[in-house]
């Protein structure tokens, strides 16, 4: 019997060439694996199209709710944000694809996992990272790094495909290269390449329009949450991945989410591309909003510190790290008292506030008044300023003397 070999399989042109390559060049029985984050319509004729390239079986794995529960809302709870613009969305779903191709792995007994990342972006670290800590027995196969692969353009993997007699729905034409999820979609490639260009997004947006195109009114939404995880969307609870979707129809109507960010790969340089997140990018504004009532300043400052560590870690592929458990078991600790309502108003690409509500809201307007209470007295601060400012005055002293 042959030996077996996993493949991380999108339907794509490069994981479609990748089938009768594996075979030619390895003699493996080739065993595809879709991860269902939710690609949607992605997903048609994917098992059609793997056998018709020689593949021994597809697993489609939906993975979607534990997509939402487990890997998008720690994110959320952390305000993860990463280089303050980009919501994650392509890094949050690679761990939990290694996860699948190793588990599916070890079900079929094969010897290799292989995938088809370029050598050049984030997600070939992000995968091999996932597969090196839960299965380090496992032999990975990067196409594009193997000497064995000769094709650079989408032409020469299309025509090896027809010399393999693989007719595929393809065409050479160059187009976006893009990643969807339910979270967001990414789009790379062609004017995008060159940052002094503009983005054309008549042809480039995919889950919504400009806000110059968006509805001339407004749109009141309310989310509650309990302990940072959203649990309903304008009075009605649902599971946390239905409210996603409800918020990416809300957002991507309103021209909410869309980014244009040139940032740092992991491997060191430069890339731009623009991202989709209209539900993430309300869902984590609604986050926020709700902890500026119920976290103290401290705790505010030092979680904001820890959300960014996160990022970095997640962009980074280190999800299955001591790290990260470290990271999210403080920020979880935060979110104890994150139990509340928040309303907003979209309107044309903006978010934003319409009134938050929270039984554990530290926010006390007796306090916060300009009128003198119980609690706070004007006269009290000129104590308190003479002390906070002490080490300024001492200094700004001994530098006259000097």
């Amino acid at each position: 019997m042959k030996d077996k070999v996993v493949l991380a399989y999108s339907g794509g042109l490069d994981t479609t060439a990748i089938i009768p390559w594996l075979k030619e060049n390895f003699n493996y029985e080739v065993i595809c694996v879709c991860v269902d984050c939710g690609q949607e319509n992605e997903l048609d004729g994917l098992e059609e199209r793997a056998k018709a390239s020689g593949a021994e079986k597809l697993y489609i794995e939906d993975v979607v709710d534990e997509f939402c529960d487990e890997y998008i809302i720690p994110c959320v709870q952390a305000n993860a944000i990463y280089e303050n613009k980009y919501l994650l969305g392509t890094s949050m779903a690679r761990p939990l694809i290694a996860k699948k191709l190793v588990e599916i792995a070890k079900r079929e007994g094969a010897k290799a996992i292989c995938h088809g990342a370029t050598g050049k972006g984030n997600d070939q670290i992000r995968f091999e990272l996932g597969i090196k800590a839960l299965a380090p027995e496992l032999s990975i196969i990067a196409a594009w790094r193997n000497e064995k692969w000769s094709m650079d353009s989408r032409e020469e993997e299309i025509a090896y495909c027809k010399s393999h007699g693989i007719h595929l729905p393809f065409s050479p034409e160059s187009s976006y290269s893009r990643d969807r999820n339910l979270w967001h979609i990414s789009h790379e490639g062609l004017e995008l390449e060159d940052p002094s260009k503009e983005p054309d997004y008549e042809h480039l947006l995919v889950l919504g329009t400009t806000p110059q195109k968006a509805p001339d009114e407004e749109e009141y939404i309310s989310l509650t949450f309990e302990k940072g995880v959203p649990m309903s969307l304008n009075g009605k609870k649902m599971k946390v991945s239905d409210i996603i979707r409800q918020l990416n129809i809300l957002g991507g109507k309103h021209g909410i989410g869309i980014v244009d960010i040139v940032e740092n790969r992991v491997v060191g340089m430069k890339s731009r591309g623009v991202y989709e997140t209209p539900g993430g990018t309300i869902l984590m504004e609604a986050h926020q909003q709700l902890e500026e009532l119920i976290l103290d300043r401290e705790t505010y400052s030092l979680k904001k510190d820890m959300g960014n560590k996160l990022a970095d870690i997640v962009y980074e592929g280190k999800w299955f790290t001591p790290i990260r458990e470290a990271v999210q078991a403080f920020i979880e600790s935060t979110q104890t008292y994150v139990t509340g309502e928040v309303k907003l108003k979209l309107y044309k690409g903006n978010i934003m506030k319409a009134g938050t509500t929270s039984p554990y809201s530290l926010y006390s307007e007796s306090i916060a008044s300009f009128t003198t209470g119980d609690l706070y007295d004007h006269h009290d601060a000129e104590g308190f300023i003479n002390l906070f400012g002490l080490s300024s005055k001492v200094r700004a002293m001994k530098m006259a003397q000097v």
